[in-house]
């Protein structure tokens, strides 16, 4: 029996690599990847090729939302923003928050969806990171799925899920692990792309989430700081 297409939003980093490996257990995944001018974009294209490469998956599509970087407003997209040091125990939003760009990249996705006949779009959404990301919130892909039966063909039946939204980083990587994704092939530092810095708030994550997992993150880091 043929699967049903899914298009997986496919960043490079942890998150949608796990959701990927999900993704494939019911659907047949078209990859999607989006570059928005961030600062690593060229490490994240590689290990979104990498990835697909290793699930032998073809249809895939790389696609330029570097207006995004136009509009600023992020440490990730303006160079004259600092990335800001690890605080995993802050609840503002921090500087690395691209204004609105889950919403944009979901739209791309719902496009395509729609025309390859795809029945779901797959994203790598945390609840854990919402603290600081009001795009990475339950409510707000709930909304989008009423956004999309409002504005696509009644003929269309596409839904955004999201499958780790409620998961501990740390489930994250045992989820992984236990389904053989290539978590090896992953990159989730925000500001470099030759080794992972260790000290911005995306490789802290990560780096919790592997100790706290009792597993050794094979990825190179400039420093790996204990975090707890």
């Amino acid at each position: 029996m043929t699967l049903p297409w899914a298009v997986v939003l496919l960043s490079g980093g942890l998150d949608s690599c796990v959701t990927a490996a999900m993704a494939r257990k019911e659907f047949q995944p078209a990859f999607l990847h989006l570059n928005y001018g961030q600062r690593t974009a060229l490490r994240e294209l590689k290990s979104f090729h990498d990835i697909a490469d290793f699930y032998g998956v073809t249809n895939r599509l790389v696609v330029s939302m570097e207006y995004l970087a136009a509009i600023g407003g992020s440490s990730l997209t303006d160079a004259r923003i600092p990335v800001s040091q690890a605080n995993l125990t802050a609840r503002t939003i921090p500087t690395s928050y691209v204004p609105f760009r889950n919403a944009n990249m979901l739209s791309v996705a719902v496009s395509w969806a729609e025309v390859i006949g795809a029945h779901a779009v797959f994203i790598g959404a945390v609840e854990e990171d919402s603290s600081g990301y009001p795009d990475c919130r339950k409510e707000f892909y709930d909304a989008f799925n009423t956004v999309i039966t409002k504005g696509t063909k009644p003929s269309t039946h596409v839904r955004v899920v999201t499958p780790v939204i409620g998961m501990a980083k740390r489930d994250i990587v045992s989820t992984g692990i236990e389904l053989g994704a290539p978590l090896h092939l992953t990159w989730s530092c925000y500001q470099r792309e030759d080794t992972a810095c260790g000290v911005c708030d995306s490789c802290a994550l990560r780096l919790r989430a592997f100790s706290q997992a009792g597993v050794e993150d094979a990825i190179p880091y400039a420093v790996r700081p204990k975090y707890e």
